[in-house]
C-alpha cells in the first residue's frame, strides 16, 4: 500500500496524484481535505482543514511551515493521517506537499517520497523534508535542473519530466473564429492571481486580429479545458506547473507570465523555460502595445519545445519510481503486529 497525501490549495496537486495512481502497480490510499474525486482509483481519508480561528506560531520557530499550536484541526488532521498508518502499514507516503505530513509520517516508521518544487527551497523546513525523504519527485525534466541543490537531493531525484491528465489524449483542432482572427487562450486557474479585466481589455484591443478566450479567474470555467487548449494558437498562462504540463501536453506556443508564490516558486520555473527556448517569458504582464510582436514572437517559437519539458510518460514514470521504492521498503519494514 502506498499512502499519497493532497495538498488542497488549487488543483495541481490533486491532477498529479490522480495522474500517478492510474499507474501504480500498488494500491493507493489518497489523504487529503479535498473530496475524493469520481475517477480515483482507491481508497481516500477525508481530512479536515487546519486553516481558520486563532493561529499561533504556525512556523515553530521557522522550522515548520504550517503547525499551528493548539488548532482541532490540525491535531485532528494529523491524529488521522498517524491512526491510517498505523492501520495499513504502508511501504511508502508520498507528500504532495507537506513537510509536517512527511515528517510524520517519517517519525512513523515510514518511508516518505516528497514532491519537489522549483524555487529556493533550502530553508530549515524544506530542508527538513527533504533530507529525510527517501526520494524527491520532480515534475520537471533532468535537462533543465534546479540549480543550487546540495548533491545528495539530486541524487535521490527522479527527474520525470511534467505530465498531465491529458497526456494519452489526441490533440483536436477547433473551428476557426470568424474574419480569420487567431485564438488566444488565457488561463488563469482557479484563484486567477492578478490578472483582470483591467490588464485583458487593453491587451484585446491592441490585437483585433486575436480572439481572446480567457478560463479560470473571472472568465469562464471549464472542467475540460483540452478542446480550448489544443485550439490556441497562442496560450497566455501563470507558471504553475500543472498549466505548464497542460499546455506541454497540447505542444501549444505559449507566453508565461510567472506569478508571485512563495520561495520563488513560478519565477524560477520561468527562468528554466526561457533556458530551455520552449516558451516566452515574461516577468510581468506586458503593456497592450507590447502584445501584437509577443503573439506574433510565440507563434514562431511555436510549441514543438514543449517535448524538451514533457516526455508524455511521466505519470508512468513516477509511478514507477513509487512502486521500486515502495516494494525496497517493504522488503525492509519489520512491522510488528
Amino acid at each position: 500500500m502506498i499512502g499519497y497525501y493532497v495538498h488542497h490549495h488549487g488543483r495541481g496537486h490533486l491532477h498529479r496524484a490522480v495522474c500517478i495512481a492510474r499507474h501504480t502497480g500498488r494500491p493507493v490510499t489518497g489523504l487529503s481535505s479535498l473530496p475524493r474525486p469520481a475517477d480515483w482509483p482507491g481508497p481516500w481519508v477525508r481530512l479536515p482543514l487546519d486553516t481558520g480561528g486563532p493561529l499561533t506560531d504556525v512556523t515553530a520557530n521557522g522550522r515548520l511551515h504550517w503547525a499551528p499550536v493548539g488548532h482541532d484541526g490540525y491535531r485532528e488532521r494529523m491524529r488521522l493521517v498517524a491512526d491510517w498508518i498505523t492501520r495499513a502499514r504502508p511501504s511508502l507516503l508520498v507528500s504532495d506537499v507537506s513537510v509536517e505530513v512527511a515528517g510524520l509520517g517519517r517519525l512513523l516508521g515510514v518511508p516518505v517520497v516528497v514532491a519537489a518544487m522549483r524555487g529556493d527551497r533550502r530553508d530549515p523546513a524544506h530542508t527538513f523534508a527533504y533530507d529525510l525523504a527517501r526520494g524527491l519527485l520532480a515534475p520537471w525534466p533532468a535537462e533543465l535542473p534546479e540549480p543550487g541543490w546540495p548533491e545528495h537531493w539530486y541524487a535521490k531525484t527522479l527527474h520525470a519530466g511534467a505530465f498531465s491528465r491529458h497526456d494519452d489524449r489526441p490533440r483536436t483542432a477547433g473551428t476557426a473564429p470568424s474574419g480569420g482572427r487567431r485564438r488566444v487562450l488565457v488561463m488563469l486557474g482557479a484563484g486567477g492571481g492578478d490578472i483582470d479585466d483591467t490588464l485583458l481589455a487593453p491587451a484585446r484591443r491592441a490585437t483585433p486580429d486575436w480572439e481572446w478566450t480567457v478560463l479560470g479567474g473571472g472568465g469562464t470555467w471549464a472542467a475540460d479545458p483540452w478542446p480550448p487548449l489544443c485550439a490556441a494558437d497562442v496560450v497566455v498562462t501563470h507558471g504553475g506547473q500543472n498549466a505548464l504540463a497542460e499546455c506541454a501536453a497540447a505542444r501549444r506556443p505559449a507566453v508565461v507570465i510567472p506569478q508571485d508564490r512563495p520561495f520563488g516558486e513560478q519565477s524560477a520555473t520561468g527562468r528554466a523555460l526561457a533556458q530551455g527556448g520552449i516558451a516566452l517569458v515574461r516577468a510581468s504582464w506586458p503593456t497592450a502595445r507590447e502584445w501584437p510582436d509577443i503573439l506574433s514572437g510565440a507563434v514562431r517559437l511555436g510549441g514543438a519545445g514543449w517535448a524538451r519539458w514533457s516526455y508524455g510518460d511521466g505519470a508512468r514514470r513516477a509511478a514507477s519510481f513509487l512502486d521500486r521504492l515502495a516494494g525496497s521498503s517493504a522488503e525492509e519494514a519489520s512491522w510488528v503486529a
